[in-house]
Formats: structure tokens, C-alpha cells, sequence
């Protein structure tokens, strides 16, 4: 896993074999970031990671200035990644073992960006309720944004908040808006 840009760019991490993960491909990632660069300027958002796994999107967004990141993840040894990475870049990248869905549940924060890559084989229900938890909660501020990382196999174009989807290789980005 690469960090594609910023003050970080071209820094090569090697995550421990044992976490459970699928990191986002450094093509899809570029991709990804283009579009959000477009959109926003890094170094003011507050941005929420869900299924963090080794943390590369939270790198990114660090390495690109963000400073208010939030990752969060089940796994207890994903957690520990993300913390020492973080801490030995100096990166301000705050983690959260938990649930997913048991914190949106329960978090009062807003977030200018949440970006989810749950495992590609949770079946839609599970990919939905993320984006339905993020509304019904208010999780967005008003001009935030949601993007869920998904395989082909799975189709997120029906939910009221979608607003559009990308695809990189076997990845697809797909967005929701507040209104």
C-alpha cells in the first residue's frame, strides 16, 4: 500500500498479513481523491472512515492535510495499525474499535465526509443501512458526502440519497448527498 499524494506521497506501508483486510487499489484511491479534490479542500474537513482495515484512505486524507479523522473498525488488531502508523507519521488520526453500525448509532459528531469499505461480501441490506444509519442520524453536515466502496455485484443506485457512482477496475465508488 502506497500513499498517492500529499506531503506523504510515493511513502510505501506494509501492513502485518494477519489483519482481515482488502486495501483499496492505489488506482481506485487516485481515482477516488481526483474526484474529491474537485469537491473539497482536505485540510478543513472532518472526515469518518468506516471499516478503516489498515487505514490507506486515512492516510491519504492525512497526507493531503486533513486534520480531524476519525477511523473506526471492529478488529481489534486494525485499531492498533492505524494508532502506531499514525503516531509514528504524526498523523491526527483518532480510532475507534467498534462496531460500525453500532456507532453511527450512538455518535454525535458530523462529518463532512464518510467514506465506508465494508467487505465486498456483505449483501446490499448491510451495504444500505450504512447510507441509512449516515441520514436518519444526520451524520452529514451540509454539504457532505458519503461514498461506499462495493464490488459490481452490488447495486446502491435505489437509495433516495444516491447521487452517483464511479467504477476503478473490480471497485465502485458509489455517493450520496443530503438534499
Amino acid at each position: 500500500m502506497r500513499i498517492v499524494s500529499g506531503k506523504y506521497k510515493g511513502k510505501r506501508l506494509t501492513a502485518p498479513k494477519k489483519l482481515p483486510v482488502r486495501p483499496t487499489t492505489d488506482m481506485a484511491k487516485e481515482a477516488l481523491f481526483n474526484i474529491l479534490n474537485n469537491r473539497f479542500y482536505f485540510d478543513g474537513l472532518n472526515v469518518l472512515d468506516l471499516f478503516a482495515g489498515t487505514g490507506n484512505i486515512s492516510y491519504e486524507f492525512a497526507s493531503r492535510g486533513t486534520e480531524k479523522i476519525t477511523a473506526v473498525d471492529a478488529h481489534q488488531g486494525c485499531v492498533k495499525y492505524i494508532s502506531k502508523t499514525s503516531q509514528e507519521l504524526g498523523f491526527p488520526i483518532s480510532t475507534i474499535k467498534s462496531d460500525v453500525y453500532r456507532f453511527l448509532q450512538g455518535t454525535p459528531e458530523k462529518f463532512d465526509l464518510i467514506f465506508a469499505d465494508p467487505p465486498y461480501a456483505f449483501d446490499t441490506e448491510q451495504f444500505l443501512k450504512i447510507a441509512d444509519l449516515v441520514f436518519e442520524k444526520q451524520l452529514l453536515l451540509a454539504e457532505g458526502v458519503l461514498v461506499i466502496e462495493h464490488s459490481e455485484q452490488t447495486d446502491l443506485s435505489g437509495h433516495p440519497k444516491f447521487s452517483e457512482q464511479r467504477k476503478y477496475g473490480g471497485s465502485i465508488f458509489s455517493f450520496f448527498e443530503v438534499d
